[in-house]
């Protein structure tokens, strides 16, 4: 259980800004409250019993000094150069590796490192490293575009994770052509003086082309390809037996008025709305949710299947479900006028929809309709022609008690980030031709309200049962992260408390909200939080104000929902005791783990495939002016993010303007040493795009007016009789396209 706190104190104390602390300081930074300081102090022993951390002269914490040889992981740099990421870690953090010293490491690899001091800067001593060996590779296959050189064939790698590119022979023995995309197993690794070799085990089509790109995704990160066949049999028997006027011990709810709201292109549809009122007036919200547990029984192969899948994953025109559509888009999806098996929370609310009382039910319904966001939001502005009276009067009341949710869980301090998503267009023929913002109209927020109510619930029903179970945990940030982050937006002329709390954070998020300011400050604070993840630890949900919280709500696509129902169902067969066994017989951390990983593996590929279908159809654009905001600094240039396309590019600090630009870290600026023009985050900028590397995923960009000219100008004007100021550094550069 304490695992997750051995992993936020580790961090915490890798943190460059961090001074040693004494535990109950350190558990206080953390954000750790009564309830759970015996788990922390736990974590907090078997820490210092492993020797991870050091409890020195007045009881303060600190992390191990470096020993002579580091066992960590390797992350190689375009120019060279690498770090080691120790996996035990120690007070002096990643360990520098130098072009000469990286040997045949690639990133990713497990390495064995030799430490080497060299003297000190300033107080602190400093150190590289030499790799003596490489104890663990992280992937011999590599996905990219072959290549035709004057002296051998290569397969310049995809992404940013293998940036060398890898020579193969016999490029005819898969008929493998030049700029095919390809798959390449490593036969050597490359060394200082050699390049990787490799051949060609897979083609998977034309580089530029939807399929080869999909496909190069999902090799790239291992995705989960067809259902074997065993599991398609148990899903085909499930379907062929299933007999909905047979459902014994299930509520009949099919006569009243219930819908769906999803996305124009979805398929499985796991969550349906009803709503009415009590005889005392109270409104009944009824959320009923795909009764997937009923047709997978726990350790079969389907559950096991689903296990290692995790969850869904979405990519741009592609699904890779979780489930075999038999199921996830068949007898499981509640379609409209279809007989389907759910399980209900029924919340209960008063006039201010603060929680009355909770009831939960395995039930039968059938959908009334099959509403698209963009159908409910029409609606709700007035334009009803063509939809039935109840689903109507249905939809505005949802209207009104998902509002008063919404002003409730705000004033409790709930945070909602403003960060649109791309949302792609195509021609007839596939191919990406645009993209603009998804819709983010409020029936999006009614579906959420209600689902967050629904989660909560059944959450707070097993808390109360003292059960152990999957939760949707979102750690509290710790003080470190948000006087950073409080420190970023006063740079930017925004007032906050050195540590701020949940309310300071959204008075801000709503003071910029539609202004010039909001993609960077949303980014600023995102930045600044916690990753939510799946544990059986009870820490909370920190954006969501929630004390307990789990998801419930989507378990045709989402493992951790499906082992919710199953908690929940022995509840409604009055067998408590029975699930607290079963929760015994179970590492819920370990699972946790795992479908925390497949989760951010499946939103890392989505965020892959629509940045190179962005950056493909940008390729054709050069020259085009985009609009722009500052959302990044750095010491070599500057990152701008389209306000329609959802991409950064890097403006490199040469291509700013005729100036000498330096970053100042504690202000976090880019200043004009010459003009004293100063560029902060969320300044907005008109850029032109000035070229695309889609197999390294980089989009450049230069301002379309250089800046720090204009004061040069002016500056110019009074200094008369001086020293004028230097020229550009860069000389023959290329006009922009007009």
């Amino acid at each position: 259980m304490p695992q997750v706190y051995k992993d936020r104190i580790l961090k915490f104390l890798q943190r460059e800004e961090y001074q040693p602390l004494k535990p109950a300081q350190l558990a206080k930074a953390l954000g750790v409250d009564e309830d759970a300081s015996s788990e922390f102090q736990i974590a907090f022993e078997e820490l210092r019993r492993a020797g991870h951390v050091v409890v020195g002269a007045g009881n303060v914490i600190t992390l191990p000094s470096i020993a002579g040889q580091v066992v960590g992981r390797f992350r190689g740099n375009p120019k060279g150069f690498g770090f080691v990421s120790p996996l035990e870690p120690n007070a002096h953090g990643d360990l520098f590796i130098p072009p000469d010293a990286t040997g045949d490491a690639m990133t990713g690899d497990v390495v064995l490192a030799k430490v080497n001091r060299k003297g000190k800067r300033g107080p602190e001593a400093h150190y590289t490293g030499e790799i003596i060996d490489v104890l663990e590779r992280a992937n011999n296959r590599f996905v990219g575009t072959l290549i035709r050189n004057p002296e051998a064939w290569l397969v310049q790698p995809d992404g940013t994770s293998f940036i060398e590119p890898i020579v193969v022979e016999d490029v005819t023995a898969k008929n493998a052509r030049e700029k095919d995309k390809v798959v390449v197993e490593i036969l050597s690794y490359p060394s200082e003086r050699f390049l990787a070799r490799g051949v060609i085990i897979q083609v998977l089509g034309r580089a530029g082309q939807y399929e080869a790109e999909i496909q190069s995704v999902i090799h790239q990160f291992h995705l989960p390809g067809e259902f074997e066949s065993e599991c398609l049999d148990q899903a085909r028997t499930a379907a062929s037996t299933f007999q909905p006027e047979r459902a014994p011990g299930r509520e009949d709810i099919t006569d009243k008025v219930v819908v769906t709201i999803d996305p124009p292109d979805a398929k499985d549809f796991d969550d349906a709305i009803s709503l009415e009122t009590d005889a005392q007036g109270n409104w009944v919200l009824g959320v009923h949710i795909a009764d997937v547990s009923s047709f997978i029984p726990p350790d079969s192969p389907l559950d096991q299947e689903a296990k290692l899948r995790g969850n869904t994953v979405y990519l741009p025109g592609r699904t890779i479900p979780m489930l075999p559509e038999i199921l996830s888009n068949g007898i499981c999806s509640l379609q409209p006028e279809q007989f389907r098996f759910t399980k209900s929370a029924y919340m209960t609310y008063d006039a201010e929809a603060r929680v009355i009382s909770r009831r939960y039910a395995n039930s039968i319904i059938r959908s009334s309709a099959r509403l698209t966001y963009e159908q409910a939001d029409r609606i709700l502005k007035g334009h009803t022609k063509g939809f039935k009276r109840p689903v109507i009067a249905l939809l505005r009341d949802m209207e009104a008690l998902s509002r008063r949710i919404e002003a409730r869980r705000t004033k409790a301090g709930m945070l909602h980030l403003d960060l649109p998503e791309p949302e792609l267009v195509y021609d007839d023929a596939g191919r990406v031709i645009d993209a603009h913002p998804a819709d983010t109209s409020y029936p999006h927020t009614i579906i959420e309200m209600f689902m967050v109510e629904a989660n909560e619930a059944v959450a707070s029903l097993l808390d109360r049962l003292n059960l152990s179970f999957i939760r949707r945990i979102h750690p509290d940030p710790d003080i470190l992260s948000l006087q950073n982050m409080a420190r970023l937006l006063k740079a930017v002329g925004i007032a906050m408390p050195r540590t701020p709390d949940r309310h300071a954070i959204q008075a801000v998020l709503d003071h910029v909200k539609g202004s010039e300011q909001s993609l960077a400050v949303n980014i600023v604070v995102l930045r600044s939080l916690e990753r939510a993840l799946y544990a059986p630890t009870n820490i909370g949900h920190y954006a969501l104000a929630s004390r307990h919280y789990s998801h419930f709500t989507s378990p045709i696509r989402r493992y951790a929902d499906l082992l919710v129902h199953r908690q929940l169902q022995y509840y409604l067969e009055d067998r408590v005791e029975n699930a607290k066994q079963w929760a015994a017989g179970q590492n819920l951390f370990d699972v946790g783990q795992h479908i925390t990983f497949t989760e951010e593996r499946a939103d890392d590929a989505e965020k892959e495939l629509t940045t190179v279908l962005i950056l493909q159809m940008l390729g054709k654009h050069i020259g085009d002016e985009l609009a722009c905001v500052v959302t990044g600094l750095t010491g070599f240039g500057v990152f701008a993010q389209s306000e329609k396309y959802g991409i950064e590019g890097l403006i490199k600090l040469e291509d700013l303007g005729p100036d000498h630009w330096r970053f100042n870290r504690l202000a976090q600026c880019i200043v004009g040493e010459r003009s004293g023009e100063t560029i902060r985050l969320g300044r907005p900028l008109r850029v032109y795009i000035a070229s695309v590397d889609v197999p390294s995923r980089r989009l450049n960009v230069v301002p379309v007016e250089p800046l720090g000219q204009m004061k040069e100008e002016r500056s110019r004007k009074h200094l008369k009789g001086k020293e004028p100021p230097r020229k550009p550094m860069r000389k023959g550069k290329k006009q922009r396209k007009r």
